[in-house]
């Protein structure tokens, strides 16, 4: 799959790092921006208050699928309903919201687990085989928790997990009785 990395910090360029691992082709565009025309998906990995102005720099985003990581900390920014409908806005296209409750300075430990942690994510329903598929290939299982109009209620659970850094962050795991 050819991905496009909107962000080459902690998430972008590790997720990027991951996937290329997995045999994908990743192309990683900074604060210059670039082309996302050629890509199969785009993933979005800026600050959230960033996105619009990030976003606006990219060219050949219509009608692409994307998985938006974006996080609302310190504070929620815009208008929009969620940080993954202000990513449709550009795309017109399925979007997934993801990877924005996973520790990004955990991504080098996350396939010597014993088990797969899990990956959380909400999706249009268009965006949810690429969104597992690139979950996978990270080294995580999806575990689908909504639709896209659970975004923002998503979006702000995030401080579920970030409040858990004792040790520079944590995996979660959820799984049937029996799978462990």
């Amino acid at each position: 799959m050819k991905i496009v990395a909107i962000g080459r910090g902690m998430i972008g360029g590790g997720l990027a790092s991951l996937w290329r691992a997995a045999g994908h082709e990743v192309e990683e565009l900074g604060r210059e921006g670039g082309d996302a025309s050629d890509a199969d998906a785009v993933l979005v990995a800026v600050p959230g208050a960033k996105i619009s102005d990030a976003l606006s720099k990219v060219t050949g985003l219509e009608g692409k699928i994307a998985i938006d990581a974006t996080n609302i900390m310190p504070a929620r920014h815009g208008n929009f309903p969620s940080y993954a409908e202000e990513v449709k806005f550009f795309t017109h296209a399925p979007v997934a919201k993801s990877f924005n409750m996973n520790f990004g300075a955990l991504y080098g430990e996350v396939r010597k687990q014993r088990v797969r942690p899990s990956n959380w994510y909400v999706a249009d329903e268009g965006a949810v085989d690429v969104t597992e598929h690139l979950i996978r290939d990270a080294g995580y299982d999806p575990v689908r928790v909504g639709d896209l109009s659970r975004a923002r209620d998503f979006e702000n659970a995030v401080w579920l997990l970030m409040g858990i850094q004792p040790v520079g962050g944590v995996f979660y795991r959820f799984a049937v009785p029996g799978e462990l």
